[in-house]
């Protein structure tokens, strides 16, 4: 039996254009409504949400039951972060702050197995490989698998290029709020000045042949994006929807008392 198709990675070959959104209440109940709702993905957040490694894992077991295909974000690219999140049984993985060649480099390597990769060969024992009822998970696994860089600041934007000439890096995601605190207008990615360097790396990501992707919570925004060539795009997060209904249902009657 071979390892699972990765439905994310497949439907960005085709050339699809995929909407998702961030995850970052920590909870599998809330994931679980989330992954009903009809994003194609959702991004399991360890870099600022309040995840560990079972709380992930958690998440990617109530998510298997929806449609939603699982992103997992690690909280840094460390090889053996990557290995433990690999064999929770996420096939997508999105890597924060990547700044240059030899990271990228090295992350390719943490998502594949031997003698390409440094990946760690004990699948028999993990949810990936269905506890080894995949017995051919160590040939297949490496296939199915989807590498997703972010670049959010000005030494990632410099070498990006190059980055994108590296083979087994699927595909490369703009982080909006670094960059734009990273030039100098913390809060803002908005500014005309930000949206000009994250349009122009959107297309150069799109022209070399791998999937684009974004966050960005402003319609304008999104269209732009989805034109610059971006083919993944977040358009909100758990929550900030929870936060701004619930803001606005107080305002609402509170309001009407005064």
């Amino acid at each position: 039996m071979s390892a699972p198709v990765n439905p994310f990675k497949k439907a960005l070959t085709e050339g699809k254009t995929l909407f998702g959104c961030w995850l970052g209440l920590a909870n599998t109940f809330s994931a679980e409504m989330m992954g009903q709702a009809g994003f194609d993905w959702l991004v399991v957040d360890g870099e600022h949400a309040p995840n560990d490694l079972r709380s992930i894992l958690a998440q990617l077991q109530v998510l298997a039951g929806t449609d939603s295909h699982a992103v997992v974000r690690v909280p840094v690219g460390e090889t053996w972060m990557i290995k433990q999140t690999l064999d929770a049984g996420a096939q997508t993985i999105l890597v924060p702050m990547v700044e240059s060649v030899e990271q990228a480099r090295q992350l390719v390597r943490a998502v594949t197995f031997p003698p390409n990769g440094d990946r760690g060969v004990g699948f028999a024992l993990t949810r990936a490989a269905q506890f080894n009822l995949t017995q051919d998970y160590g040939t297949t696994a490496d296939e199915q698998i989807c590498l997703l860089v972010q670049i959010e600041n000005r030494k990632g934007m410099a070498a990006l290029d190059d980055i994108l000439a590296i083979d087994g890096i699927d595909g490369v995601f703009i982080g909006p709020a670094d960059l734009a605190a990273d030039l100098g207008h913390m809060g803002n990615s908005l500014h005309p000045d930000v949206q000009s360097v994250i349009m122009d790396a959107l297309t150069r990501i799109a022209a070399s042949g791998k999937a684009a992707g974004i966050l960005a919570v402003n319609d304008d925004m999104v269209r732009n994006a989805i034109s610059a060539g971006a083919s993944f795009v977040a358009v909100g997060a758990d929550i900030l929807l929870l936060g701004q209904a619930a803001r606005d249902l107080a305002s609402k009657w509170r309001n009407t008392t005064k």
